[in-house]
């Protein structure tokens, strides 16, 4: 009898477990990717001669960024400063991604082996789906930011309407992810003075523009040190998110620098 029970406990306590499972398909995606990531030795995955750089299609390993104190965005008159570029002499980019629309698995694995200090501005109505998705890119170095709620154009609205939107998201990242965002990207990169009213009310420290936006991952201009690179995501067609980093990860390489944690320098 005392056999027959353990057996009916264990079975139980298996069902239990298995209810418990995600049934989301991007978490599911999302676990088969970590379990990759992890099956990698140290220097990354097997058959790319121990040279992680070399599996994402680099020429050459990417330098270390400089060790920085993270700073303080200077407020002007208690409004957040709007960031185009960081002024630095250290020859570094940002990289940057907005919305979350696109969810490549491989982007996962990519920031984890190549230590990239990615910046996500997340829209809740375009990435909440895939959350899950980007609790993994937090938990490989992402950092993730503020891109509203529901990406209106919010140039020209009322004060309580980009209010809402801007502290709204604020606290779907911090429910989510646990932590406070400090930057927000305006949708379209488009604001007013009544922007960053909202956006200081809302706690953030600076707004985030950019300086360059490759197109399919090819830069309109050389880059120089201190640009914000904007990476286009949510594309139907053409290059994955991933094959697009490794096109821009070549041109910060043959302009012989590296990529920087933007919050380190804002």
């Amino acid at each position: 009898m005392r056999a027959r029970a353990l057996v009916a406990g264990g079975l139980a306590a298996v069902l239990l477990t298995g209810c418990a499972q995600s049934v989301d398909p991007i978490e599911r995606l999302g676990k088969k990717a970590a379990q990759r990531v992890g099956s990698y030795g140290p220097e990354g995955p097997s058959g790319a001669d121990g040279r992680p750089y070399r599996h994402w299609g680099l020429p050459a390993p990417l330098q270390a960024p400089p060790r920085v104190a993270a700073r303080a965005a200077v407020r002007r008159g208690g409004l957040p400063p709007v960031v185009r570029r960081v002024g630095t002499s250290d020859k570094v980019v940002f990289l940057t991604y907005d919305d979350g629309a696109e969810r490549d698995p491989r982007f996962v694995d990519m920031v984890r082996e190549l230590r990239l200090p990615v910046s996500m501005f997340l829209t809740d109505s375009v990435g909440g789906p895939g959350y899950g998705h980007f609790a993994r890119l937090q938990s490989v170095g992402a950092s993730i930011q503020n891109h509203t709620l529901d990406h209106p154009a919010l140039r020209g609205l009322p004060y309580p309407g980009q209010r809402a939107e801007i502290c709204g998201q604020q606290e779907k990242v911090r429910s989510r992810f646990g932590i406070r965002p400090r930057l927000f990207r305006p949708p379209y990169g488009t604001y007013d003075r009544t922007t960053l009213r909202a956006a200081a009310d809302c706690g953030l420290s600076a707004v985030v523009l950019w300086s360059v936006s490759p197109a399919g991952g090819a830069p309109e201009r050389p880059l120089r040190a201190g640009d914000i690179v904007s990476v286009a995501s949510g594309e139907a067609t053409g290059p994955t998110l991933t094959e697009r980093t490794t096109r821009v990860l070549r041109e910060i390489e043959r302009r012989g620098l590296t990529v920087g944690r933007l919050e380190d320098y804002l």
